[in-house]
């Protein structure tokens, strides 16, 4: 064969193997801010970063705990847990997976700069017991420790070493290093391009230990915030999956003859903090004191918001109110509580004069405008609603890409947050969200550092309960003291809205996490 006919030949195997490769092209409304997989505890990013990074113990199409880089798992006292490891595990960089690299991955994400420190909170020791097989130790009996570990992705401690990137990437403080845009996992797709706000390509790791059910090769992420935008490019074949589909067009592209839309309910509470750790709010024209310490004025706030307007007019129906911070789904959910303080202004107007405002005041408020459904125009109904009892709201709507680091900073008076409990328990939103913040990572994501000490208590306690009945019973008194304080807004939870071509086939899970190895292209 001559060197133009072997030349040749080559150029037919790569083309065959090209054309026969599955691409699939993914919107979301947002971007993953970091390919860091312990630099900002949210969905989107822990979605996406699970397809090429995993933890100890994963999750199932119905989310029920399953065997990832580790095995097997089982309680050798009260307060320690065996987890003996996946061996013939290879990094994407060719590094074997064992111990080390578990010890190192609860190491980091413990560490300063980590988002993911509630995970980690209660681990009073990582062990190596061999290559193998490791201990961890809880400071007191953890019966859900596997269920809070299942977001904690491990990292290879050689490939950080190397890449100075030891150390987790602060969103807070606008640092980044390596891990931000490399990427070295044990997943199922490993990336191969990284364009922040732009475009991430991922592609299939073909030395993956485990089963990919689907048979897509190559995955084009992109960002498109604009909500028209977005559908006119599925519509035209430009994209093959977005999410999620705006409200206002889901009627039509369920009779789009090439695409279909997939609704289910989703476990995340929308909610709206308030600071009330200061003495003096950072944006309010309230000197000398702050408004938010008065429980008079957050049940104010409370009672002035139309939920019910929000449901019909700006989420089109796809809420469901709430007056609990969890979802139903999630475990320890009570049914009971789920009522909310009625829409009342008159009584919000006479609860801010009490408290010493008959005229109102002025506060700025946070939000994201590309994070979750509606969620300008739910902080502009919001402030509307305010308007009307002489609370003036300043709004500030912007990215997640910089909304999430001003308000994880704290840098906030008043905000919106989303929250799916990653451990599908309580335990999860009460350590994070209502629990009094502390440097080793309790009340993480409690921005506004509400404080009740007994709901501090009741916490702890509810993480080392291993009695089901006396578990809820202390689970429903937390909620409840929480819910007199208005420590918290809660809003609804929003539906899932997913659309694609008609050719692809996927599992909508109700955590809003999207999988690329269940996804089949037909």
């Amino acid at each position: 064969m001559t060197l133009r006919q072997t030349l040749l030949a080559a150029a037919l195997v790569i083309t065959c193997g090209t054309a026969s490769a599955v691409t699939l092209r993914v919107a979301n409304q947002g971007d993953s801010n970091s390919m860091d997989p312990h630099s900002l505890n949210e969905s989107l990013q822990l979605s996406f970063t699970g397809n090429v990074y995993e933890p100890l113990v994963g999750r199932d199409k119905k989310l029920a705990l399953t065997p990832a880089l580790a095995t097997s798992w089982k309680q050798t006292s009260p307060t320690v847990w065996r987890f003996e490891l996946r061996k013939g595990v290879l990094f994407h960089g060719g590094e074997k997976f064992t111990a080390d690299d578990v010890l190192f991955t609860f190491k980091r994400a413990a560490g300063d700069g980590s988002d993911m420190k509630g995970y980690t909170s209660a681990i009073k020791e990582v062990r190596k017991v061999d290559d193998f097989t490791v201990d961890i130790e809880t400071t007191a009996p953890f019966p859900i420790l596997p269920d809070v570990i299942s977001l904690v992705y491990i990292m290879n401690k050689s490939w950080c070493e190397a890449n100075k990137a030891e150390k987790p990437v602060d969103r807070r403080k606008g640092i980044e290093n390596a891990a931000s845009f490399r990427t070295n996992g044990t997943g199922p797709f490993r990336t191969k391009e990284r364009q922040p706000a732009t475009r991430t390509v991922l592609v299939r790791n073909f030395n993956y230990w485990g089963k990919v059910e689907g048979n897509v090769d190559e995955v084009i992420f992109t960002p498109i915030g604009n909500d028209a935008t977005r559908v006119a490019a599925l519509l035209s074949g430009e994209i093959d999956v977005m999410e999620p589909v705006p409200l206002q067009d889901v009627e039509r592209l369920k009779a789009g003859a090439n695409v279909k839309v997939m609704q289910g309910p989703e476990l995340r509470t929308i909610f709206l903090g308030m600071d009330q750790k200061r003495d003096e709010l950072l944006f309010s024209n309230v000197k000398g004191k702050n408004p938010f310490k008065d429980v008079r004025v957050r049940r104010a706030f409370y009672q002035a918001i139309d939920i019910e307007a929000i449901r019909t007019r700006v989420m089109r129906g796809a809420a469901t109110p709430t007056a609990l911070m969890v979802a139903p789904g999630i475990k320890g959910f009570v049914p009971e509580l789920n009522k909310r303080a009625p829409h009342d202004a008159e009584a919000a107007k006479k609860l801010l004069a009490e408290a010493g405002y008959p005229n109102g005041f002025e506060v700025g408020m946070n939000c994201p405008n590309d994070r979750y459904v509606n969620d300008g125009e739910i902080c502009q109904a919001i402030a509307a609603n305010l308007a009307r009892i002489g609370v003036k709201i300043n709004l500030q709507a912007e990215s997640k890409a910089t909304y999430f680091p001003k308000i994880l900073s704290r840098n906030t008076s008043f905000y919106m947050l989303g929250w799916t409990p990653g451990t599908y328990d309580a335990h999860n939103a009460l350590s994070n969200l209502m629990a009094t913040p502390t440097d080793k990572g309790q009340g993480l994501f409690n921005l506004g550092s509400y404080s009740n000490a007994k709901v501090d208590e009741l916490t702890l306690k509810i993480q080392s309960e291993t009695d089901e009945a006396k578990r809820n019973a202390m689970i429903a008194e937390a909620f409840k003291l929480h819910a007199e304080d208005f420590g918290h807004i809660p809003l609804h939870q929003q539906a899932l809205a997913w659309a694609m071509k008609k050719n692809v086939e996927l599992v909508q899970l109700p955590d809003n996490f999207m999988p690329f190895r269940w996804i089949v292209v037909k």
